[in-house]
């Protein structure tokens, strides 16, 4: 095919004008930096968000491989509309990672950032998924308009391949007239990235420009080089960009945050959208000529819903674990737990995975089902957590879910009843010690259940012994840690991959004593499965089985007072002899302790919180609304007083509270303090083996009393 006007082959220039004039405006040439003498261009950029231009890394450097010459501070230019704009690189992915074994594949690509605080060009809209076949494409080469013919502004000898497929597409040429882009005629993807194809040579000076996927109207590749003696080019594939990391960040730059990639990409996806928008729109954009391109398909997923939807996932935040990611896309398939093909990094990733040929209803079905678990797990990952920043991201889950809802308003009732009610995710799983009283001096029995917990008091009860007499506080305990272990396991499966749920346990008055983490259950599903303590491995809680779903208005206040406190201390709390005191009795003073505390106080006992003082005092705490508190399964009693353990002990809880930044942390810090103590890996730790920690949250009171009333469904 010709680079002219003449369109020829399988593309078509008239169905593709819009295309094609918006992506010659976000090509971009570079080149020295502005007011440099007699510049020449290296190579081409693409803008993928405002103020962000891509490119190849080799762009930036001489034929020698050495970096070239650049203003103070590495600014270099950027050519478009007409003028030349300062930037700087930012971002390299091909410098290794420190830990990035010796040979590893690393992206021939580059971001420079312009220095214009509000920089005002196009975008172009990078594709969300892998390309693998391409028949109407073009590659674009960026023009400076600043002086002289764009062609006689090549760039420099570049570096060869395998059979020479590596030399760059920027080399010197001859001075002739040349188009800003030429055409395609196939392309595919291999191990090396996407090779292409066209009737005439690569234009020099297109490395580091985009290649356009016109039948899908997307970016799909960043031009990398071309071979010396035919017509064949190769290009870096845009999801490259996926392996974008902080480590990739030029020494001296200002990046985009711990996460770049999610950071560049949300700014690419939010300008788009707001493109759209009534009133700010001035002509034509990228989505219209999508839009031109696509209509008549039939698809019911269309680019507008594409558009919306990822603007949606952009406002959100990136998934903590990109695990979640292909288990979102893997349960929206009906494919089980099977990998992707592709890495997927964040929820737009996802998205783009999604596309598999299907009809256009099972298509809007999949999309719809994935964004509804994406809506899901977003608030779930911030349901607990306090402060307007998490306040927002659970409105912006809502916003996702009303999105959701009304994309779904076509599909058939069954399928709207599969989606709506997106299996939960739990976040503990609760074993609850119900006393049955008798007459003073008869033997205390119990009855017990286990629940799922969702957060703000929403638990599924899924286990329950009841009856009449019930059985001995340690028959109870055997009977649930024959089948806790399994009832872990499914609970961590069901709240993700890798994840680990917290076990909480309510006891009453008189067992505040109970060493949860030390209760030994099934490592695995299998009937002679070994026993492993549960403390070092996940987060082990202990509840007042005495509070429900009626909040005291001082454990509410004494909850978010702990949550506001700038920094959380140890309240020792010790039976004082004198005046009023009796033995197995608080004394005023006790009393007068604790409601005075300030707001980042904790109790902390090392007496015996079974009976006598250590018991009575748990009991006030717990009467003047403290929801935490600290102290050793096997405290002392009141026959002896303080000695170095106790003090070793209270040392401890101090520096775990100093150090801690926050309640919300306690239940990991005390895990890993008594991960420390059962491996011995840490002196001064021993003292943890036995940590009973009180964390009883008023916001997610334990669930009523066995009654018949309705609960939480798990879907």
């Amino acid at each position: 095919m010709a680079t002219g006007g003449r369109p020829t082959g399988g593309g078509d220039r008239a169905r593709y004008a819009q295309l094609l004039d918006h992506a010659g405006r976000a090509t971009v040439g570079l080149r020295p930096a502005p007011g440099a003498a007699a510049p020449r261009m290296w190579g081409s950029g693409v803008f993928v968000a405002p103020g962000w231009v891509l490119t190849c890394a080799h762009v930036l450097a001489a034929g020698d491989g050495r970096r070239r010459e650049t203003g103070p501070d590495g600014v270099v230019g950027v050519a478009f509309g007409g003028r030349v704009a300062a930037a700087r690189p930012t971002y390299d992915l091909s410098r290794p990672a420190p830990e990035a074994p010796s040979g590893a594949a690393r992206a021939d690509l580059a971001l420079l950032r312009l220095l214009d605080p509000e920089p005002r060009h196009p975008c172009a809209w990078l594709s969300d998924q892998p390309a693998t076949l391409l028949e109407d494409a073009y590659i674009f080469r960026g023009h400076d308009r600043s002086g002289g013919d764009p062609a006689a502004e090549g760039g420099e000898e570049g570096h060869g391949g395998a059979s020479r497929l590596g030399a760059r597409a920027d080399r010197d040429a001859p001075a002739s007239p040349v188009d800003p882009f030429i055409a395609v005629r196939f392309g595919a993807r291999d191990a090396r990235g996407l090779q292409f194809g066209s009737d005439v040579r690569v234009t020099p000076g297109a490395s580091g420009g985009p290649l356009i996927d016109c039948d899908r109207g997307e970016v799909v590749g960043i031009v990398k080089g071309r071979h010396l003696q035919d017509h064949v080019g190769l290009a870096v594939p845009v999801t490259a960009l996926r392996g974008l990391g902080p480590e990739h960040l030029v020494a001296g730059a200002e990046g985009l945050g711990p996460d770049p990639y999610h950071a560049l990409m949300s700014l690419h996806d939010r300008w788009h959208w707001a493109g759209q928008e009534l009133g700010r729109a001035t002509g034509p954009t990228w989505f219209d000529a999508q839009h031109a391109i696509m209509a008549g398909r039939g698809r019911l997923w269309g680019v507008q819903e594409r558009l919306q939807a990822l603007d949606l996932l952009a406002r959100l935040p990136a998934p903590r674990d990109p695990l979640a990611v292909e288990a979102a896309v893997g349960e929206a398939l009906e494919r089980g737990e099977r990998p992707a093909a592709w890495s997927l990094r964040t929820w737009r990733d996802g998205h783009g995975a999604l596309y598999q040929g299907s009809d256009p209803y099972t298509e809007l079905r999949t999309f719809v089902h994935y964004l509804r678990i994406v809506a899901q797990l977003t608030a779930d990952g911030v349901r607990d957590e306090p402060g307007e920043e998490a306040a927002a991201v659970r409105a912006q889950a809502v916003r996702l879910a009303e999105f959701v809802q009304a994309k779904a308003v076509v599909l058939q009732p069954q399928d709207r009843r599969r989606i709506g009610p997106v299996r939960r995710r739990p976040r503990s799983v609760l074993v609850e010690f119900e006393p049955l009283f008798y007459d003073e001096g008869a033997a205390e029995l119990f009855n017990w259940s286990v629940s799922e917990g969702y957060g703000q008091g929403q638990w599924l009860r899924v286990d329950v012994q009841e009856s009449a007499g019930g059985v001995p506080f340690e028959q109870a305990r055997e009977q649930v840690l024959r089948q806790l272990g399994g009832r872990l396991l499914r609970a961590d499966g069901a709240a993700g991959p890798g994840a680990r749920v917290r076990l909480e346990v309510a006891v009453p008055e008189g067992r505040w004593h109970t060493a949860a983490g030390r209760w030994e259950v099934a490592a695995s599903a299998r009937r002679t499965a070994h026993l492993r303590p549960v403390g070092p491995g996940r987060a082990v809680i202990l509840r007042d089985q005495g509070r429900r779903e009626q909040v005291d208005p001082a454990w509410l206040r004494r909850w978010q007072g702990l949550h506001a406190a700038p920094a959380l201390q140890a309240l020792r709390v010790g039976p004082r002899r004198g005046a009023g005191a009796r033995p197995g009795t608080c004394a005023e003073s006790v009393w007068r302790l604790l409601e005075t505390a300030g707001e980042g106080a904790l109790p902390a006992l090392c007496h015996t919180v079974a009976d006598g003082f250590g018991r009575d005092a748990v009991g006030v705490a717990l009467d003047t609304g403290f929801p935490a508190g600290l102290w050793p399964a096997r405290g002392h009693g009141e026959e002896r007083g303080c000695d170095a353990g106790c003090e070793e002990f209270h040392r401890g809880v101090r520096e775990l509270l100093e150090g801690s930044g926050g309640v919300a942390r306690l239940p990991e810090l005390v895990r890993q303090l008594r991960a420390k103590a059962a491996e011995a890996a840490e002196e001064g730790t021993h003292w943890a083996r036995d940590l009973v920690l009180l964390y009883d949250d008023p916001e997610d009171p334990i669930p009523p009393l066995f009654t018949d009333r309705p609960q939480v469904s798990p879907r």
